[in-house]
């Protein structure tokens, strides 16, 4: 009985969504899935997809530095060599009733831009603003911050 019991509870919890997928709306799945779909396009095809920023364009923090980039809708898209980098650790929080998404991820892999140098070992957290955009969802802003070695504040994290 008591080994029923347990094999239950345990069923039980493996079925509870965890904090990264609870109550999400069919907003937030979407967007996720624009995430997902743009990173596997990508892996796929060598190529950047068409299509997924904003007809107003975008405004852009790069992982490279410098200043801030204002990216046209019909910017050029990058053609890769190789590309494996995967999104990690997707949350989304929605705004404007629902018609804004600001998207908080981690980007690692690596790749290879033709004719530029090989990223190795690519790892940087994506801060994304989605806008919905007759029906689908399209890059309004980005901020890359490359994960590397130095110090932030000594705040501790906050427990989800």
């Amino acid at each position: 009985m008591t080994k029923a019991l347990l094999s239950l509870a345990v069923a039980a919890l493996l079925t509870v969504p965890g904090p990264a997928h609870a109550q999400q709306s069919a907003s937030q799945q979407e967007i996720r899935q624009a995430i997902w779909d743009s990173y596997n396009y990508s892996k796929e095809n060598l190529a950047d997809p068409v299509g997924t920023y904003s007809a107003d364009g975008a405004r852009e923090f790069w992982s490279s530095g410098g200043l801030v980039q204002n990216v046209p809708a019909d910017a050029p898209r990058n053609e890769y060599d190789a590309f494996s980098l995967t999104p990690k650790h997707i949350r989304i929080m929605m705004l404007a009733d629902d018609q804004v998404g600001v998207a908080h991820f981690y980007a690692e892999g690596a790749f290879k831009v033709k004719g530029q140098p090989a990223v190795t070992d690519y790892m940087t957290r994506v801060t994304q603003v989605f806008v919905n955009e007759g029906g689908q969802w399209k890059v309004r802003a980005s901020h890359f911050s490359p994960i590397v070695g130095g110090s932030g504040t000594p705040q501790r994290a906050l427990e989800n």
